[in-house]
C-alpha cells in the first residue's frame, strides 16, 4: 500500500497500524505526535489504527529545550 509521510511516499505492507509505521520509521512512539488524514491519532491506539492506501501521514516529533 501506498502512503504520504511527512511529503514523502512510502510503501507498507497490506494492514500495517500506525505502530508498524512507527517501528519502520525507527521512532520512538512516546516521543512523537501521529496525524492520519488530517486527524490526531491517540497514542493508546496506534496499534489498532489500520493504515489505509492512500493515507496522508504527518508525524511531528517533541524537542525539549529551554
Amino acid at each position: 500500500m501506498q502512503l504520504t509521510v511527512n511529503g514523502e511516499d512510502r510503501s507498507l505492507p497490506a494492514g500495517s497500524s500506525v505502530s508498524d509505521l512507527v517501528s519502520v520509521l525507527g521512532l520512538d512512539g512516546r516521543k512523537i505526535a501521529v496525524e492520519r488524514n488530517l486527524e490526531i491519532v491517540p497514542r493508546s491506539q496506534y496499534g489498532e489504527t489500520e493504515l489505509e492506501n492512500g493515507d496522508r501521514i504527518e508525524i511531528v516529533a517533541f524537542v525539549g529545550g529551554g
